[in-house]
């Protein structure tokens, strides 16, 4: 019997997509993306957030607040980069230039893009099932 791998799945949404770079909005959009971690975990996959991998990046090369020159050289970057690894990405609702080009990175590299948890398939394997 074979074992499907468990898919890399990156979340892809606003993150400070009208914020005004409010650290608190900013903080609520974070909180929302995260919200979809665990259901992608209990179908089996492994969840990702690029400002997960994003954010340590762009303080230890000197950004000093969101949206300055520093953090812009790496936000995207590191999103592209990561869908490199990813096998597929899930597109929550909300106005977001960053996750939009997530969405037409993924389409150009054939991984599939999900608009809802309930389409993303469940993987049978050990740990946590919905």
């Amino acid at each position: 019997m074979s074992k499907s791998k468990p898919l890399l799945i990156l979340i892809a949404g606003p993150y400070r997509s009208g914020t005004g770079n409010n650290p608190k909005l900013i903080e609520k959009n974070l909180e929302r993306l995260e919200s979809y971690s665990l259901p992608i975990y209990k179908k089996g996959h492994i969840p990702l957030i690029g400002e997960w991998v994003a954010l340590p990046i762009v303080r230890q090369a000197g950004s000093k607040s969101l949206g300055d020159a520093v953090s812009e050289q790496f936000l995207y970057p590191v999103a592209d980069r990561l869908l490199e690894r990813c096998d597929a990405v899930l597109r929550i609702a909300g106005e977001s230039k960053g996750a939009d080009e997530d969405v037409r990175i993924a389409g150009e590299r054939g991984l599939p893009v999900y608009f809802r948890v309930e389409d993303i398939p469940i993987l049978k394997c050990g740990g946590v099932q919905a």
